[in-house]
């Protein structure tokens, strides 16, 4: 029987660092000092009685097993925030500490809307918001570095739960003197996959749009350069092609000052389901069903 077992601030730290792959910046990010760090680990090393990282000047290689024991971290660490949240949803909902990451295509038009309401009506809840790309956000959520997680659907989530915040329909965006006047609604076969311009891999928006067109040839002709949706319609904006857009930016005032137009796609799949998921069987699912509520009443 093992008569001491690893701490929960070890287990952070041996986290991090393999979030990290720095001994620099996880300490950082676990607000300790380099030197504080690494001996936690060392210490979890010899409490072990094995080696989990292989140290030298410029690299960090975490050992098979090491690499196990962070798998098993996670879980323990993630166990033990929701035995702190058992309790906190015991109290009074919507209230105390609650981390939340958003996608870039949904975090810059969605949130401005929402957030003063919740401020203003929820002052106890202190709401750290991340922005990450769909991949990375769900991982967050299931490595337990966030609570919640508001993306667009459809998308490999894993196991969670979620509530739906509303649909929102793509737009095709092009110069507005486009030769071609388009119709009020853009078919699918009308679009010139040789200029349409998306963005990058690890956002979902690139899948919703690709679905949406049902061709499968887009996807090797279509040009995945852009980071954002700014960058993607002043890309528009200058006459190099056209790109996609949900309705939720161009509500938001995206085009505004631009000679960009756009139209809705015409078909079916052309919108995608906003959504905030959360891990299965949270106790704090209660509250994340009233956060739900309050976001589709912004």
């Amino acid at each position: 029987m093992t008569t001491y077992l690893p701490t929960i601030k070890q287990l952070q730290y041996l986290v991090a660092l393999h979030e990290h792959g720095h001994f620099g910046r996880a300490a950082e990010s676990c607000f300790v000092s380099q030197s504080t760090l690494s001996a936690g680990i060392r210490e979890l090393e010899s409490l072990l009685g094995v080696v989990l990282v292989e140290r030298s000047r410029r690299v960090v290689r975490f050992t098979p097993l090491g690499v196990s024991v962070v798998a098993k971290a996670h879980r323990l660490l993630r166990e033990g925030e929701e035995l702190a949240e058992l309790v906190q949803a015991a109290g009074k909902p919507l209230s105390g500490e609650l981390r939340m990451s958003v996608i870039p295509t949904i975090a810059p038009f969605l949130l401005p809307r929402i957030l003063p309401r919740l401020r203003r009506e929820r002052p106890q809840l202190k709401l750290f918001l991340r922005e990450e790309t769909s991949i990375h956000a769900v991982e967050s959520l299931h490595h337990g570095r966030a609570d919640c997680v508001l993306l667009a659907l459809p998308f490999a989530t894993g196991e969670v739960d979620k509530e739906t915040i509303c649909h929102d329909r793509l737009f095709v965006a092009f110069p507005k003197d486009d030769p071609r006047d388009p119709p009020a609604e853009i078919p699918p076969s009308m679009i010139d996959e040789g200029r349409l311009m998306l963005l990058e891999d690890g956002h979902c928006l690139k899948d919703h749009a690709l679905a949406a067109c049902n061709r499968p040839e887009m996807r090797a002709s279509a040009t995945m350069i852009g980071t954002s949706l700014h960058t993607l319609v002043q890309m528009v904006d200058n006459g190099l092609g056209l790109t996609m857009l949900p309705e939720m930016a161009i509500t938001a005032g995206i085009l505004h000052d631009t000679n960009v137009v756009a139209r809705p796609i015409k078909g079916r799949h052309t919108s995608r389901e906003i959504a905030l998921i959360w891990r299965t069987n949270s106790p704090r699912a209660e509250e994340f069903r009233l956060l739900a509520q309050e976001l589709r009443a912004g």
